[in-house]
């Protein structure tokens, strides 16, 4: 690998295996399949293949939000997807998402499967289906939806730009950290004055676009991502902070975040989960 110094991009780019840092064995130029796979099916209406990271965990949270308020219609089979392994470029995954990034879900609760993939879209998906937080009034639902846009937009810097640069990368790159920390803090900032005035990101209402935006924020607001909490300081996001241990006290996302979680505490690993009593019977710590 060049010194970053020295690089001077060729005329044609092409790709060097290996060259993408502690995930250059899942990376490569192309999308669709590298192997035939099916992927399994419950017994559940909704069928989720994910992972527990940021992404995954916004739509384990929503579902267990919606069982809590007693929608029946969103019991769900939840379905591991080992990115680290290549498992999301199987035949069948990439039939679910041809982008082949988790979460994907399919709905079966209908004649036809209806496929859905993006977070935010399933977020947005399952709200309108299920008539839950995801407001109706025209302004509070613009604002849910900017937010929850604000997300899908921002949240590629944080993971892909400066977690990257910062924990990943081969090489240390001054100024790619340099760029994206500042950009991570300014984004830190808009939450913080905008959560000064507010309980949650739309008022008083838990809505999908805190669902979407506590995952990476929240966690980034206690320290829990990249080791990077002293580096950018996030001690001085207190209503960041404020917002997210809140969030964290909800029973539904003490359920969601442990669905799909491969890492950690074993108490906190639940790989699959297919049923309620799951939690109490199958997380890692008691299949031990």
């Amino acid at each position: 690998m060049s010194d970053p110094q020295d690089y001077t991009p060729p005329a044609v780019w092409t790709w060097t295996p290996g060259s993408g840092g502690k995930f250059a064995n899942i990376n490569r130029p192309v999308a669709g399949p590298t192997h035939e796979k099916a992927l399994p099916v419950g017994r559940h209406p909704l069928q989720l293949y994910s992972l527990g990271t940021p992404n995954g965990v916004k739509v384990t949270v929503m579902l267990e939000e919606l069982l809590a308020l007693g929608h029946s219609g969103a019991e769900y089979d939840a379905w591991i997807i080992p990115i680290n392994e290549g498992a999301q470029f199987g035949s069948g995954f990439v039939e679910v998402n041809p982008n082949s990034k988790i979460p994907a879900l399919m709905d079966r609760s209908g004649p036809e499967p209806i496929r859905v993939f993006e977070s935010g879209a399933i977020l947005t998906y399952l709200a309108e289906k299920f008539g839950a937080f995801l407001p109706t009034a025209p302004a509070q639902r613009a604002e849910c939806l900017s937010w929850l846009f604000w997300q899908m937009g921002s949240a590629p810097f944080l993971g892909g730009g400066f977690g990257h640069f910062y924990a990943y990368a081969p090489v240390k790159i001054e100024y790619a950290i340099d760029r994206y920390a500042m950009e991570v803090k300014r984004q830190m900032d808009v939450l913080n004055r905008h959560l000064a005035e507010r309980r949650y990101m739309v008022g008083d209402d838990y809505t999908i676009a805190d669902m979407a935006i506590w995952p990476w924020y929240g966690a980034l607001a206690k320290g829990q991502l990249y080791e990077a909490g002293e580096f950018l300081q996030v001690q001085d996001y207190t209503h960041v902070i404020r917002w997210a241990d809140e969030i964290a006290q909800r029973p539904a996302v003490k359920r969601g975040r442990k669905v799909n979680r491969a890492w950690g505490d074993p108490a906190s690993q639940l790989l699959e989960r297919h049923d309620a009593s799951d939690f109490d019977t199958r997380t890692q710590d008691k299949l031990a």
